[in-house]
């Protein structure tokens, strides 16, 4: 079998433990998102993954809008952390620096998202938008982008197994956020939207596990 590692895969003697620890903030960053997901969901009564959005849950007016916003930080802090970790790791391989520099823009970026919430459903579809909303529809094509763009050059940035991985797993985002806007437009409207929450959930749920896999190679390297 072809091993993961075929470009600059070397590894990188002296590396110290601020480094490494650097890198497992990748690991961190996605266990901490996923845990967000699933226990602040439950405090939220009526709230159902499988029909309704993430961003629901930090909504202006929902219960759990202030549960979510501390964890929220601490989860964009580690992404930028790795993302300074990689930018470490990068060395001679240029488009792993450009993949680590994008995900600290990343992080750096979901700083703001405290900033920018959305209404619920209903205050939408009431014509209860504000810029808050606009800003956050700004913020959420951004972010796609900065994940999209970072897996891009991280996908050219070792061999061919984690290529093939990186663009399979920027496929499926593709066509989940084609289908995740559309039930966007429905969300705005409060018309039933019965699988969004698992559309998106899966959405978010490879790009973690791609932040997970490239950690581990990473670490992997630092031995």
């Amino acid at each position: 079998m072809e091993p993961l590692i075929t470009q600059g895969s070397s590894k990188w003697p002296g590396v110290n433990m601020g480094h490494r620890i650097l890198l497992f903030c990748g690991i961190l960053s996605s266990l901490l998102y996923m845990a967000m997901n699933v226990f602040i969901a439950r405090l939220y009564e009526g709230y159902n993954s499988i029909s309704q959005a993430v961003s629901e849950l930090s909504a202006i007016g929902a219960p759990t809008k202030s549960l979510w916003v501390f964890p929220g930080v601490i989860y964009t802090l580690l992404v930028a952390a790795f993302g300074w970790g990689i930018l470490k790791s990068a060395r001679h391989n240029k488009p792993l620096r450009i993949s680590g520099g994008l995900l600290l823009a990343y992080g750096i970026v979901g700083l703001v998202w405290p900033f920018a919430p959305m209404h619920q459903r209903e205050v939408l579809a009431a014509g209860g938008a504000t810029l808050s909303d606009t800003f956050h529809i700004i913020l959420s094509v951004i972010t796609v982008l900065l994940m999209l763009l970072a897996m891009g050059f991280g996908a050219v940035a070792f061999g061919k197994p984690f290529r093939r991985y990186s663009l399979l797993t920027i496929g499926v985002l593709l066509v989940l956020g084609s289908w995740t806007a559309i039930d966007g437009a429905k969300l705005e409207a409060n018309l039933p939207t019965p699988w969004l929450g698992i559309s998106e959930r899966i959405l978010i749920g490879v790009f973690l596990l791609w932040i997970v896999v490239l950690a581990v190679i990473l670490l992997r390297k630092t031995k």
